[in-house]
């Protein structure tokens, strides 16, 4: 297994202005979610200790249900697991149902079983903390807080949310980024990939129809603000006198510089992000069925610990040469796409094969009125690399 990290959908920076400009109240309480996030993470070697061997895999999904009862102990009282039926608690029944339709997607759109590609039971625990403003994956489970009722409502209700804390799982399991600097951005931005792709999938959206929102509904009716981030125009998701404004860029000319967040991981983020949707778009259609196929091969067979937005950039090309052929429409939508964010592949990369002209790039577009692009989906063994 690979390295642990403890990582949350709602970005620090997002807490702190709450805990320095809102009321006693939404102070106390992003006060209280900041510093439980600051317990898991020092708390986290030991989670991995605890975790111990992987047990045998399975071909079906297990999911077990916990109630922490707004305490702090994990994983709290068992109250659904696998098959049984629904609960009279709706957040119980939405972390259930949602783990399931994560589960399914990656299933049967990369042949993945569960997070480690060996079957690994799934546990989720709901109600924990007191009104706890965030998502957690904690390298073991995903942990789900009730939202203070002010600015954050329950976590368990969004598809995307329960993909991106359980795509951390995957990341975990295959490429292991180091969550700091732009390995830690790019773990984040994999975990918002996925998370989009689950929810486009769950809705049969297009890439064309969908909103490319992350964590949409998760805020009350008070924000001013439709998500947590845009993968569609980063920087624009929320603007909010007490939450603050989005700070995430969509290029690299504005990439930004902090030892907060490990680095800034959920800022930064936005520009790999940006990339990824100038890829699916470019590509039209099922975003899940081409683009996303490109990413996943990135992740799980060809990046490292350390890798940077660069190595990214080259994995994808890679990635889109092996799947789709060199000069192929995907393979030139992926340079194309990082070209809009200020990433320049590598020369080495490119002259692997047929150099694909810099101009071709900037000229591909999709077919007249954003139709799909007619190409060759392999099928995927997602399994590659991966000792059950």
């Amino acid at each position: 297994m690979g390295s642990i990290a403890v990582c949350s959908v709602i970005p620090p920076h997002i807490l702190r202005s709450i805990a320095e400009r809102g009321d006693a109240s939404a102070r106390r309480d992003a006060q209280a979610s900041l510093d439980l996030s600051a317990a898991f993470r020092g708390e986290r070697l030991a989670v991995a200790v605890l975790a111990g061997p992987p047990l045998l895999p399975s071909a079906t999904r297990r999911r077990t249900i916990f109630d922490a009862r707004n305490a702090t102990e994990l994983p709290g009282k068992r109250v659904r697991s696998e098959g049984t039926p629904r609960s009279n608690d709706a957040a119980v029944n939405e972390a259930y149902e949602s783990a399931g339709a994560t589960l399914e997607f990656f299933r049967r759109a990369y042949e993945r079983n569960s997070l480690d590609g060996c079957g690994l039971r799934l546990d989720a625990t709901v109600h924990y903390g007191v009104r706890h403003d965030n998502a957690i994956w904690n390298g073991i489970q995903l942990i789900y807080g009730d939202g203070d009722g002010r600015y954050f409502r329950r976590f368990t209700g969004a598809i995307d949310v329960a993909a991106h804390e359980l795509t951390h799982g995957i990341v975990q399991y295959t490429a292991a980024l180091d969550y700091q600097g732009q390995s830690g951005a790019l773990n984040e931005h994999f975990a918002d990939v996925f998370g989009v792709l689950a929810k486009q999938y769950s809705a049969k959206q297009t890439a064309a129809r969908a909103d490319w929102l992350v964590g949409a509904g998760i805020f009350t009716r008070r924000v001013k603000g439709d998500a947590v981030r845009s993968m569609k125009a980063p920087g624009t998701a929320y603007d909010d006198p007490i939450l603050g404004r989005d700070p995430q860029p969509a290029h690299m000319r504005d990439y930004f510089k902090t030892r907060l967040d490990n680095g800034g991981v959920h800022v930064n983020s936005g520009i790999p992000n940006h990339a990824f949707f100038q890829v699916a778009t470019l590509l039209g259609g099922k975003a899940w069925d081409v683009s996303g196929r490109i990413w996943y091969r990135a992740l799980t067979q060809l990046l490292r610990s350390k890798s940077t937005f660069q190595d990214c950039a080259d994995a994808t090309y890679e990635a889109a040469a092996t799947l789709f052929g060199r000069s192929s429409a995907p393979h030139q939508a992926v340079l194309a796409g990082w070209k809009a964010v200020g990433i320049t592949l590598s020369e080495s990369v490119i002259r692997r094969g047929p150099r694909l002209q810099i101009k071709a790039a900037e000229a591909f577009h999709p077919p007249a009125g954003g139709a799909e692009v007619s190409v060759e989906i392999p099928l995927l063994r997602v399994s590659e690399g991966t000792e059950c």
